[in-house]
């Protein structure tokens, strides 16, 4: 066996000090096992496949839908496939009835023909039928707008939104990469920055208004229901082409039930150019008519969602467990194959490479694909409530047995290096595991911390989370109607995959545990 040693660093590392090396000889690197993943993951890549298997055949895996349950099956039949043991979904909670979309179709027919791009959104109801509705402008921002309606929208097909700003930067130049500056800004940045709502997070599901006057989506929805709406047409992505819709208002307030479903009204969000050019006729007072038709299909029962789980068998250390993971949810308009089948197909790569060259690590790696990411780390959350517990109630054993866990979510970018989350004492390890590593990009290590994904509820009760620092990349972007197998840099994806190989290889085979903050 070939270590990463002393004098190794010492050539490759040039200027740092003899405290540094040493502390970084704790941690050394085993080049034959580093070698034989980058041969295996760079030269007989298997993650084009599983990709296209996941965006093409699966499709999308809206939680606790059908697909879903489809999903998670072919994944544990993977698993199985190559080697994993203690293949299992595991149910985390009473997740609602489930919801699939079968077919949806719209069309502007007057004044004009024009077909409509749009889907429904998650837990709405069905139309009834093939149904032509006159379409009618209702931007509603406070109890007061509503006035002007009462009475109106019996049987309409009812524009929710205002007319959407459309910005052509993001296909035009795309999301630029991170320059070197930028890179080096985040490598020296060595101030934690303060605990708080990430912004990310916070625009997604923002929370409602304070202002009693001003309608929530909860008060619109109830209003459009109550007049006897026929459906409900928004537009909220602001990008070409695309369609963002997520789900209805109260779902998870009502536990995504049958009778919160039925009990409200269709909603489609649809394409801003399709969307705004309607808006602009009624503007005029010409009459506007749409043909649509919409078929949800509901379970009949509450059921359980349930994450995805597998393993490679741990040695001498069999009790203490590495992990890696990502979410497996997606939202429905489209496979979403940058968020996150990217990381699901990196996480499966990973351990694919590492069953392929024949590791015995010594301790357990298990890989997680979770569920319930994207309504608010759901899947995750509780199953680190389950099985590690929490300092401020008590832990369970497993807490003092995990040694870190390792995510990928935001998108198919390279890893150019990882977030510390704040844990200055596992900057030692991180910085031996990346040095056979930076002919790949991996060169930057910030103390800083990344939010909103599946490393946070690891973080939240002081167990090693970390998400790696990626490249921003151009394309579609998730949750839309757009984010498909052909937008997506499959080499920088391979990359990814090795490193993750590397990193968990490497944090199982250590002679000790990756320290927690505080040294720990």
């Amino acid at each position: 066996m070939r270590h990463f040693r002393v004098y190794a660093l010492v050539a490759l590392l040039g200027t740092h000090t003899a405290a540094a090396v040493a502390a970084q000889a704790r941690w050394p690197v085993d080049l034959d096992v580093v070698a034989k993943i980058r041969e295996e993951g760079l030269q007989r890549s298997q993650l084009p496949n599983t990709l296209s298997y996941m965006t093409d055949v699966l499709g999308a895996r809206l939680t606790n839908s059908d697909d879903m349950e489809r999903a998670q099956l072919w994944a544990i039949d993977e698993m199985r496939r190559m080697g994993l043991v203690n293949t299992q979904r595991e149910p985390f909670m009473d997740y609602g009835v489930s919801w699939d979309t079968e077919y949806v179709a719209l069309h502007m027919m007057e004044p004009d023909y024009t077909p409509i791009v749009g889907y429904p959104i998650a837990h709405t109801p069905s139309t009834n039928g093939k149904e032509r509705l006159s379409a009618i402008i209702a931007d509603v921002h406070t109890r007061q707008d509503l006035d002007r309606l009462r009475g109106r929208l019996r049987g309409m097909a009812v524009m929710s939104t205002p007319p959407a700003v459309i910005d052509q930067s993001r296909y035009e130049t795309g999301t630029p990469r991170r320059t070197d500056a930028e890179l080096r800004a985040l490598a020296e940045d060595v101030i934690v920055p303060p605990p708080g709502p990430d912004p990310y997070f916070s625009r997604l599901y923002p929370p409602p208004p304070s202002n009693p006057d001003v309608l929530t989506a909860s008060d619109k929805l109830a209003f459009y229901v109550a007049e006897g709406a026929a459906v409900v047409l928004e537009s909220s992505s602001g990008w070409p082409g695309a369609v963002r819709g997520f789900a209805r208002a109260d779902a998870k307030v009502d536990q995504w039930s049958l009778a919160g479903t039925m009990n409200a009204v269709p909603v489609i969000a649809i394409t801003p150019e399709h969307y705004n050019r309607m808006y602009r006729i009624l503007a005029r007072n010409i009459p506007v008519e749409v043909e649509v038709e919409v078929r949800n299909r509901h379970g009949s029962a509450v059921t359980q969602a349930s994450n995805v789980l597998g393993e490679i068998a741990g040695g001498d250390r069999a009790d203490e467990v590495v992990m890696l993971g990502a979410h497996f949810d997606t939202w429905h308009a489209s496979p979403n194959a940058s968020d996150n089948t990217s990381g699901v197909a990196v996480m499966l790569e990973a351990m694919r490479i590492l069953k392929a060259i024949g590791v015995q690590p010594r301790r357990t790696i298990r890989v997680a694909l979770w569920s319930g990411e994207e309504q608010g780390l759901w899947g995750s959350r509780a199953y680190v409530r389950r099985h590690f517990g929490d300092p401020a109630v008590g832990t369970t054993a497993a807490y003092d047995k995990l040694s870190v866990y390792f995510n990928q979510d935001y998108g198919p970018g390279l890893y150019r290096g990882i977030w510390l989350q704040g844990n200055e004492h596992v900057r030692a390890p991180f910085a031996s595991w990346m040095e056979p590593l930076r002919d790949m990009g991996m060169t930057t290590i910030s103390i800083q911390g990344a939010g909103s994904t599946d490393h946070v509820p690891f973080d939240d009760v002081g167990l090693p989370g970390f998400q790696f620092l990626q490249a921003h990349v151009g394309g579609t972007g998730g949750h839309t109607n757009l984010d498909f197998f052909d937008t997506i840099p499959l080499d920088d994806l391979k990359k990814n995959a090795v490193i993750m190989a590397v990193f968990v290889y490497q944090a199982a085979m250590a002679d000790q545990m990756l320290p927690r903050r505080g040294g720990r």
